[in-house]
């Protein structure tokens, strides 16, 4: 007859979250459009989707000091490296490109976690739109 309680989990069966191994990842920002929504370029793939949370982090050297620490759900996906987020910079200061190791950013933070799940009916597993994705190779 087995324990009602198995007892704690095995520390090689609960391995430490590694935050290379899930997407979307931060990235680093090629230039911002001030608007409403507000345009932003990342400098590579940014792997982000409607929905996602993101939050800001720009230098004083790059200007737009208002977005800085500012979060906003990303609406719209233009490309692999353009996305537009539901912020008002319309009177913002203007977008300063520069090039210092202090590199402005954009970070995911969170997902709405809403809308249809498994929108395509042949996915094995549970998925929500803007949500984070466990791509580690295990």
């Amino acid at each position: 007859m087995g324990s009602p309680f198995p007892g704690p989990t095995p520390a090689y069966s609960n391995p430490p979250i590694e935050p290379q191994y899930y997407s979307p990842r931060f990235r680093f920002i090629d230039s911002i459009t001030r608007g409403n929504p507000t345009t932003v370029v990342t400098t590579e793939d940014n792997e982000f989707v409607v929905g996602n949370l993101v939050r800001f982090i720009l230098p004083t050297a790059n200007g737009i000091r208002q977005l800085n620490r500012q979060t906003g759900y990303v609406v719209e996906i233009d490309s692999t490296t353009q996305f537009l987020v539901a912020i008002d910079s319309t009177n913002y200061d203007p977008f300063v490109s520069t090039m210092r190791p202090d590199q402005p950013q954009v970070i995911p933070v969170g997902d709405i976690n809403n809308g249809d799940t498994n929108d395509n009916y042949q996915q094995q597993s549970t998925f929500i739109p803007g949500s984070f994705i466990n791509i580690s190779p295990n």
